[in-house]
């Protein structure tokens, strides 16, 4: 349950979320906006976007909505300049985009478009997120830079190439570009999530994500989820207030000291 107190650890920043019409980075925005940011998402839903902003608005928050594509560089440096001549510039940026790709398959029945196609699109909206809101945040004194990934890339099993490919470069991107930011006092971070149970219920791409591993186990990925004890230290799944939360935290000053970090929200079941 989400606390009523609030310490307004974002007050006056600006914070752009890419992919805030998904349950993610919907959360992350209404979280955010409740801890004083002005909030900027993007999405492909209008309607999905329209309803975050809704909830922010009646909440007490600000927050606009523009459908950009994530993929389209040209897009995405111009969301990026209207957003900074509006409020004055950016902080924080949140890239929750998904996509709905091939899983399931093992190597020798994988084209190398299906494995390709998660690769090319979180490396490259990670790459677009950064390359567009970074001068912004220089011009600004600093910011940070946000993303989500899965513990795929650490845990070997068939039928999860593409995706534990492309959860490996998004880390990789995070980490590098923590140095070569640290000179504008950009802040980086990756949050490593496992499975949200109400994401998966509200339509969120991790549905696919997590399919494989339940038609092995036999199951469906609700009957998974439902009692997701197996390998799970704290025997619980994260939820959404708690990735939420803790995209809050890595983007407030509480964080100053964190950058190219992988945060662990798998529930133990990777250590590191």
């Amino acid at each position: 349950m989400s606390s009523n107190v609030h310490i307004q650890s974002l007050k006056d920043r600006c914070a752009v979320i890419h992919g805030g019409s998904g349950a993610l980075g919907g959360a992350v925005a209404r979280a955010f906006a409740r801890e004083g940011a002005r909030v900027f998402v993007t999405g492909r839903s209008r309607r999905k976007l329209d309803a975050v902003v809704q909830d922010i608005a009646a909440a007490g928050g600000h927050a606009q909505a523009a459908v950009v594509d994530a993929l389209d560089e040209a897009a995405m440096v111009r969301h990026a300049a209207e957003v900074a001549e509006q409020a004055g510039g950016i902080d924080v940026a949140f890239n929750a985009v998904g996509v709905f790709h091939v899983q399931g398959r093992p190597l020798a029945e994988l084209s190398l478009e299906d494995y390709f196609l998660p690769v090319h699109a979180y490396a490259r909206s990670n790459f677009l997120t950064a390359k567009a809101v970074a001068p912004h945040m220089a011009a600004r004194g600093g910011g940070v830079i946000l993303s989500v990934s899965t513990p795929a890339s650490r845990l070997p099993g068939p039928g999860y190439l593409g995706h534990a490919v492309a959860c490996a470069a998004v880390e990789g991107l995070m980490r590098h570009m923590a140095g070569e930011l640290a000179a504008f006092r950009i802040r980086t971070a990756c949050i490593r999530s496992h499975a949200i149970p109400e994401a998966v219920a509200a339509g969120s791409h991790s549905r696919e994500v997590f399919r494989p591993a339940a038609e092995r186990m036999g199951l469906t990925v609700e009957q998974m989820l439902a009692a997701p004890t197996d390998g799970l230290l704290v025997e619980r799944l994260p939820s959404l207030d708690q990735l939420a939360g803790t995209a809050v935290f890595l983007a407030s000053p509480l964080a100053g000291a964190i950058t190219g970090a992988i945060v662990n929200l798998s529930g133990g079941v990777i250590l590191d």
